[in-house]
């Protein structure tokens, strides 16, 4: 089932890389492998899977302690500062820091450790208050300054999630708001290259906005 899967979905990536030319090679698939046991895990990595998003600190801690073998871990849930400390030595990629607060800590754990710790801002371009994330300007500059600034961090972009719809328009808006950030924030200096968005429902949008990483779960893991 998950090798079915998996071929569908990177199937589908292919072709809509060919029809708007762009190059799979260009995107991330992170498979989200959260509530998922291990051995799913492992069997995804068979099949060429080589990074797996969760989004608690315990389940991240727990699978990383028993994987063995060369994966990147993506850290894709809210992240609290009290909980940085379990995940820092074997996340990849942090895709959801949203505060000062967050990317403080972040940076004085990984500074701990002796590592540079790839992060990317998480960006509320849906406007939904159930959602995290920043979504005035101002306040995403602001943070992106500062992660600049700490010696330990990598900004590496932004990441958000699309409002839960079937309304491509609205779907499509909340990735192009965020792509405009991504490119107002380079115009203004940084070198952002990472776009995280897109998930089951509507990756093929992402595509077609210019996203780098995709979150799958349901879609690989599922029936």
């Amino acid at each position: 089932m998950i090798r079915n899967n998996i071929q569908q979905i990177k199937g589908k990536i292919a072709d809509k890389c060919l029809k708007i030319g762009r190059k799979p090679e260009e995107i991330t698939l992170v498979a989200v492998s959260k509530q998922n046991p291990l051995s799913s895990i492992i069997e995804a990595a068979k099949y060429n899977i080589l990074d797996f998003g969760e989004n608690k600190a315990q389940e991240l801690k727990q699978k990383t302690s028993e994987f063995i073998g060369e994966i990147n871990w993506h850290f894709i849930g809210h992240l609290q500062t009290n909980k940085v400390k379990d995940i820092i030595s074997s996340t990849y990629l942090i895709h959801s820091v949203d505060s000062i607060k967050l990317a403080k800590e972040i940076n004085k754990r990984a500074e701990n450790i002796k590592k540079i710790q790839n992060v990317l801002i998480e960006v509320n371009t849906s406007g939904e208050e159930s959602k995290f994330g920043l979504n005035l300007y101002d306040k995403i500059f602001e943070l992106a300054e500062f992660c600049k600034s700490c010696s330990k961090i990598n900004l590496m972009g932004l990441m958000t999630m699309a409002p839960f719809t079937d309304d491509e328009i609205v779907i499509r808006n909340s990735f192009r708001n965020l792509k405009n950030i991504f490119e107002k924030l380079n115009s203004e200096g940084f070198t952002l290259t990472e776009l995280s968005m897109g998930m089951t429902n509507d990756f093929e949008i992402a595509i077609e906005e210019g996203a780098t990483i995709l979150r799958i779960g349901t879609a690989i893991f599922r029936n």
